[in-house]
C-alpha cells in the first residue's frame, strides 16, 4: 500500500461521496458533539469531582468526545469505503486509467482525517460555549497530541480494511475493534478513574494513550512523552502491516 500524490479532482469527488452519506455525516460529525450535549446537560457532570481531580466530568469527557469523531472514522468508515471500492471492483478498473487506486486511498484519508478534525473542533467549540469548558491550555501538545491519535485511527482502519475481503467482513472486524478502544479511550469510565493496573494498560494502546495525552494538554501541561511514543509506535507499526497486507483487487 502506498500513498499516492493528491490528485485534487479525486478528492473532490471523495469529499462530495461523504456528504451523501448522512449516517456518515452524523456518526462522525454530530453524534460526538450530542453525546457531549446529553452529559453536560447532567447537573452532577457539571459539579467538580474529586475522583477526576477536581475536574468536572463534563471537563474530563470532552477529550473523550474528540476521541470518539477519530474512533468512528477511522475505525468504521474508512474500512467501510475502502473494502467497498475494492469489492466492486473500482481500484481494479483504476489500474487502466490515468489515476492511480493509491490516489483514491490518498483522498480517502484526507477526507475521513478532515472531517473527523472538524468533529473534534465542534466539540471542543459547543464544549466552551455551552458548558465553560476551558480550551487547551497547552495549544500545541493537544494539537500534536490529535494529530498523531487522527494517524493511529486511519492506520488501524487501513488495517482492517487491509484484513476484509468483503464490506460484511470490514463491518464486523470494525465492530469488533470498536468497541475496546471506546473504552480505551474513557467512554464508559475515564481513564483517570480506571484502577492503576487497568489504566496501566489501557495508556499503552492507542486511545487510552490518546486520551491521556489530550487530558493533560488541556490542563496545561505538555503531553507526556510516554504517551506520544505510544501513539507514534502504533503509527508505524499499524501503517506497516496495512502496507504489508494490503490489496487492490
Amino acid at each position: 500500500m502506498t500513498i499516492a500524490p493528491i490528485d485534487t479532482a479525486v478528492l473532490r469527488t471523495e469529499f462530495r461521496l461523504f456528504r451523501r452519506e448522512p449516517g456518515a455525516v452524523f456518526w462522525i460529525v454530530l453524534f460526538p458533539t450530542l453525546l457531549l450535549v446529553i452529559l453536560g446537560s447532567i447537573p452532577s457532570f457539571r459539579d467538580a469531582d474529586t475522583a477526576l481531580g477536581g475536574l468536572r466530568p463534563v471537563d474530563a469527557y470532552t477529550p473523550i468526545a474528540v476521541l470518539i469523531a477519530l474512533i468512528m472514522s477511522g475505525v468504521q468508515a474508512l474500512p467501510q469505503v475502502l473494502t467497498g471500492h475494492r469489492e466492486r471492483g473500482i481500484l481494479r478498473r483504476m489500474r487502466l486509467t490515468p489515476v492511480r487506486p493509491a490516489a483514491l486511498l490518498t483522498a480517502q484519508m484526507i477526507v475521513q482525517g478532515t472531517v473527523a478534525l472538524a468533529s473534534a473542533l465542534l466539540a471542543l467549540a459547543v464544549a466552551r460555549l455551552a458548558f465553560d469548558v476551558r480550551l487547551p491550555a497547552q495549544p500545541a501538545g493537544y494539537l500534536l497530541a490529535l494529530l498523531l491519535a487522527a494517524a493511529s485511527a486511519l492506520a488501524l482502519g487501513s488495517v482492517v480494511s487491509a484484513l476484509s475481503r468483503t464490506t460484511k467482513i470490514a463491518g464486523a472486524i470494525g465492530s469488533a475493534v470498536f468497541f475496546p478502544m471506546m473504552f480505551c479511550a474513557g467512554v464508559w469510565l475515564p481513564v483517570q478513574e480506571m484502577p492503576h493496573a487497568l489504566a496501566r494498560v489501557v495508556q499503552l494502546t492507542p486511545f487510552g494513550a490518546a486520551a491521556r495525552a489530550l487530558g493533560e494538554a488541556a490542563a496545561g501541561d505538555w503531553p507526556g512523552w510516554t504517551h506520544l511514543g505510544v501513539l507514534a509506535g502504533w503509527t508505524v507499526l499499524l501503517t506497516a502491516g496495512a502496507a504489508r497486507w494490503f490489496r487492490w483487487e
